[in-house]
């Protein structure tokens, strides 16, 4: 079926449903960013691959919010299909809209698995003034996605010990201790990269992420992991039951919960509707994040020391790529965007505990390079050739550490308009890379330290300036965020070990985009003055690779900014150096010299 036949199949059960619209989120039972194949039925219905977006459908209309990175690229590929594009943040929010267009006493369906319990809430809330009602039994998607993918069924086995700082067991210690700060006699957890932290375990159920699908319900005395055991290898097993963790069927986890009769610790927004469908309703729900979100985001002395290693030889394989990639350029070898994917894991799956990529490569030419979470796709790529920039935001998976990096390259001949915006991307990211800021600040407090050199030359972009990034895990993850469009929140706190991303952008629609990214480390400051204003945190820059310096107008850097960028590349060309030889080895020299 094509995406109108799909909308009409689903309207006739919607109405058979007595339902006046349907929602069909990004989301899964653990409410994950990334989901496996079963859960995308927002893909499905609309046709729209982004990795985000929220579709709504009644019976004579349908509309799809998604944020400014995928505008373009959803307007194109939901052309003809009878679903508008709903632009998120100059529309109104979809529970806003379905409060408007339906009548009152309507009924308003969503899966309960795809429907976290704040969600519930808010809908709810926005829906009561009409009376409309918010209907969770029913999944439409089973009785029309005929073809829909089983559950994933990967391999789950243990983080290598040699990169692992902290027992199970000890991570469950300093979990059950937070429990009982807040007077919780069990904590429920549903989110996946929450679950691979405490155990130790990893998996390959969500591409380019090592978890693996399960719930953990923690007690005072006892942990349930709740997973296919035919997944765990014969050393997973062991490692759980070194950590006194039994293990129980997946889809067993409703009814355990369903035998709860103390306080229970949940992230509301990290738990799914279904999970809780038989929870007593005389059990007091205890909302707050999960304690292991703000455990795993402080990542300790030995991981930063795996993680700075993970960076050395990620840096070596990038050295080997753009040799290979400027190597082909002069020699007027054909390259597409698609190319550029093929070529960069070559080179970093030499690389020693190499895993997989941390996240499909964004490698965007010219026009593709200005919509931020561009796809090529062999259906739709661009040659590369000619005069323009090539974005390319790649990442990486490594036993002792998760990577993420953007880096835009010359190709041809770079015109003035195009190195003066590259230059003030540049500006803004040594903004941020250079910042001296409290301890304890709330880190979307320091997006507009970043933003100030794009602002004042009165531009700007949409997405945020940084999220957190997992220790051989999820590539993006909370709880910091560096975005001035985030909910302040004390769970914000920027904490000594948190690893985040620096990567101020700007975009010219169909013409090009520029983004220049680091991961960063928060670390206390060396040589603290004697103060009474409390400790401070710097940046230290992990990502080691050149910063390409031929599309910079020098004339717009300040002499302190072009001292930054000679110290990163005099730091960059002594760590990768030991790593790299032949054709690598002359390309990081040459990228590396002072400006």
């Amino acid at each position: 079926m094509n995406v109108p036949q799909k909308l009409a199949a689903l309207r006739a059960a919607m109405k058979t449903q007595g339902l006046d619209a349907w929602i069909v989120p990004s989301a899964d039972p653990h409410l994950s960013e990334y989901l496996p194949e079963h859960w995308q039925a927002r893909v499905y219905f609309s046709g729209f691959t982004g990795s985000v977006g929220t579709l709504v459908v009644t019976a004579d209309e349908a509309g799809l919010w998604a944020d400014s990175r995928y505008w373009e690229q959803a307007a194109s590929q939901l052309s003809g299909s009878g679903i508008e594009l709903q632009k998120m943040g100059e529309v109104a929010p979809y529970s806003d809209w379905l409060a408007q267009v339906l009548p009152p006493n309507a009924t308003v369906g969503v899966a309960a698995d795809t429907l976290s319990l704040s969600a519930k809430r808010g809908l709810e809330s926005v829906f009561a003034a009409k009376n409309i009602r918010l209907d969770t039994a029913h999944d439409l998607s089973d009785s029309i996605w005929h073809e829909r993918p089983d559950l994933p069924n990967g391999k789950i086995y243990v983080h290598d010990a040699a990169f692992v700082s902290e027992t199970a067991a000890e991570k469950l210690a300093r979990v059950r201790a937070a429990m009982a700060e807040q007077n919780a006699a069990w904590h429920l957890i549903s989110s996946l990269d929450d679950i691979a932290w405490l155990t130790n375990l990893r998996g390959d159920d969500v591409s380019y992420n090592p978890v693996f699908l399960s719930y953990l319900l923690i007690g005072g005395q006892t942990a349930t992991l709740f997973v296919d055991e035919s997944k765990l290898n014969t050393e997973a097993k062991t490692a759980l039951q070194a950590a006194a963790i039994d293990v129980a069927p997946y889809g067993d986890i409703i009814k355990a919960v369903g035998k709860i009769s103390d306080g229970l610790l949940i992230n509301a927004d990290k738990t799914a509707v279904s999970t809780l469908a038989q929870l007593p309703s005389t059990v007091q729900l205890i909302e707050n994040i999960n304690p292991s979100t703000l455990f795993k985001s402080i990542k300790s002395d030995a991981d930063l020391a795996h993680v700075r290693e993970a960076m050395r030889q990620d840096g070596a394989a990038l050295c080997g790529f753009f040799a290979e990639f400027e190597r082909n350029l002069a020699n007027g070898t054909a390259m597409n965007e698609l190319d550029i994917d093929t070529m960069l894991h070559d080179h970093r799956s030499r690389r020693p505990n190499f895993v997989s990529l941390s996240f499909n490569t964004i490698a965007g030419y010219n026009a593709n390079g200005a919509l931020p979470h561009y796809s090529a796709t062999p259906e739709a790529f661009s040659q590369i050739s000619g005069n323009g920039l090539l974005l390319i935001d790649s990442g990486a998976q490594y036993l002792g550490g998760t990577t993420d990096i953007t880096r835009v390259v010359p190709v041809g001949d770079v015109s003035d308009e195009q190195k003066r915006d590259y230059t003030l991307v540049l500006k803004a990211h040594i903004a941020l890379a250079e910042t001296v800021f409290p301890e304890n600040i709330g880190s979307s407090l320091l997006d507009a330290i970043c933003r100030k050199p794009l602002w004042q030359a009165q531009c700007e972009y949409g997405h945020g300036t940084g999220h957190g990034v997992g220790y051989f895990m999820n590539v993006h993850e909370g709880p910091q965020v560096i975005s001035y469009h985030a909910t302040l929140s004390p769970h914000h706190a920027m904490k000594i070990g948190m690893i985040t991303s620096n990567e101020p952008g700007l975009y010219r629609s169909g013409k090009w985009g520029i983004r220049i990214e680091n991961l960063v480390a928060n670390r206390a400051v060396e040589n603290p003055q004697e103060t009474d204003f409390g400790k401070f945190l710097y940046f230290e820059t992990l990502t080691l690779c050149p910063i390409d310096t031929r599309p910079i107008d020098k004339a717009l850097m300040s002499a302190g900014e072009i001292a930054w960028l000679n110290a990163y590349h005099a730091q960059v060309r002594e760590a990768l150096l030991p790593l790299v030889d032949g054709e690598a080895k002359d390309w990081l020299i040459l990228r590396t010299e002072a400006i």
